[in-house]
């Protein structure tokens, strides 16, 4: 009696971790059929430890531009993108894929140096073309926001860099640089902006709210080998209460981020994007 139980036990042990091993083998599987569609698509894969973005405390003057070399000893984190399926019209199938992003703050200020493959250049807004752009949502509380364009109590402030204000702000410079060199330039109309970048308010869709003063987010971009290189920088302290982001050293909050590609007749809520991620920004500390 006391010898059937002692034979079968190794036995009812080991049918047991082969059961017990079958879902761990399936999942596995899943896994690695799943990374192998990311990859097909040309999508990176994204660990749970990467998806904190830092902005990396640096003392001196901050890259203005995207050509400055402190952009390099910055490290990359690369986001996946998504097409907007939320509301109407569904944008599914964008062409951007993945965007990098970068981040530096010396205590006055922070910088971000976005980065996407777009094999066109779309700067210019005539009938029937649309403009290439990239935007930077931040939510205006402590909570976040819905991630595309915020909701009622619950508002995102967003940075949203064209294109098309990109050009016109270097062609004027052209422009003028031109006219300090030969003494005579060519007439052309070219809009003024203090900026490439539009200071938004959203509270949900269809309520975008272009802010009263514009300036404060600052751009500067350029387009190489078919891959735009966008910064956007803005002060620290913030100089309105409720309708600009708070950015405080130290403290951990969230990011989103929007890619439209003018080629791809994008515009509007037709766009790629990455929803909220973390965003530590160094503290203060004596380098």
């Amino acid at each position: 009696m006391w010898l059937a139980p002692v034979t079968r036990g190794p036995c009812m042990v080991r049918t047991t971790t082969k059961m017990a091993s079958r879902p761990l083998l399936l999942l596995f599987l899943f896994i690695l059929v799943t990374a192998g569609l990311f990859v097909g698509f040309d999508v990176p894969l994204v660990s749970s430890e990467g998806m904190m973005i830092r902005a990396r405390l640096v003392e001196g003057e901050l890259p203005a531009g995207p050509e400055d070399a402190a952009w390099a000893k910055v490290a990359p984190m690369t986001l996946p993108l998504s097409g907007q399926v939320i509301t109407r019209p569904v944008w599914p199938e964008p062409t951007a894929r993945a965007l990098t992003v970068r981040s530096l703050h010396n205590g006055t200020e922070i910088a971000f140096l976005l980065e996407w493959q777009d094999n066109t250049k779309n700067d210019r807004l005539t009938p029937g073309t649309f403009r290439d752009g990239v935007a930077i949502g931040l939510p205006l509380g402590d909570a976040p926001a819905f991630f595309c364009m915020g909701q009622l109590d619950h508002y995102i402030n967003i940075w949203h860099w064209k294109a098309d204000w990109q050009s016109d702000i270097d062609r004027r410079a052209a422009k003028t640089s031109e006219k300090a060199k030969d003494g005579v330039r060519t007439f052309e109309v070219i809009p003024r902006r203090v900026s490439s970048v539009e200071d938004l308010i959203g509270g949900g869709f269809s309520t975008l709210t272009t802010k009263e003063k514009q300036g404060r987010v600052q751009g500067k971009a350029t387009w190489k080998d078919g891959v735009w290189h966008v910064v956007m920088r803005r002060p620290l302290v913030s100089e309105e209460q409720e309708n600009e982001a708070k950015l405080i050293p130290g403290r951990v909050q969230t990011v989103s981020f929007a890619v439209w590609n003018g080629e791809n007749k994008e515009r509007n809520g037709q766009k790629a994007v990455a929803p909220w991620f973390q965003l530590v920004i160094d503290p203060i500390v004596k380098l």
